[in-house]
């Protein structure tokens, strides 16, 4: 008996396949299309049927509103007196203001209410405190480091909870300080 090498029964394999295909495609032409044809004439002798005419376009309307009388919506709500507007250049009163040039920590993307403290760490006599983040990432932050969107800076790092002083917008569009806190999760 002779073996065949896999060269060869690969050759043989692509043999009968080519085979089989043409075989197929021979079949499949018999060069009969009558019931095609037939079918394509009884489409062509069918009378079309009319379109229905476009709906009618109803002219745009123009809407002008007149707030005589009334209050305008682009107004605010609260008016503060002149006088009590800082002009952005100089500090107001308290002193209080956000330092511009600082760079932002990654913590200060989050809202303080999405923000959890899971836990505390010490050695030799620091402590931190461990936040997890939206995503579930865990940060460790201490005294000095920064918190929320409203510049909150970190001035005590206790067993149950963070202490933060916030700087935020006043009512009056000055700057305002405020103490906030992180409780831990149980």
């Amino acid at each position: 008996m002779r073996r065949i090498s896999h060269k060869g029964k690969s050759r043989l394999i692509s043999g009968w396949i080519a085979i089989a295909l043409s075989g197929a495609l021979v079949g499949c032409s018999n060069g009969s299309m009558s019931d095609l044809e037939s079918y394509v004439q009884s489409v062509l002798a069918r009378k079309g049927g009319e379109i229905e005419p476009l709906p009618a376009i109803k002219p745009y309307e123009v809407y002008t509103y007149n707030s005589t009388g009334e209050k305008d919506p682009f107004e605010p709500f609260f008016k503060p007196d002149p006088g009590e507007i800082p002009d952005g250049t100089a500090d107001d009163e308290s002193g209080v203001r956000p330092d511009p040039n600082r760079n932002r920590e990654e913590l200060e993307q989050y809202p303080l209410d999405a923000l959890r403290m899971v836990g505390t760490l010490e050695r030799d006599e620091a402590t931190w405190a461990v936040v997890a983040d939206t995503a579930g990432a865990i940060h460790r932050v201490q005294v000095g480091n920064y918190l929320g969107q409203n510049h909150g800076k970190i001035v005590a790092v206790l067993e149950d909870r963070i202490e933060l002083v916030e700087i935020s917008r006043s009512v009056a569009g000055g700057w305002e300080q405020r103490s906030a806190s992180l409780a831990l999760v149980e």
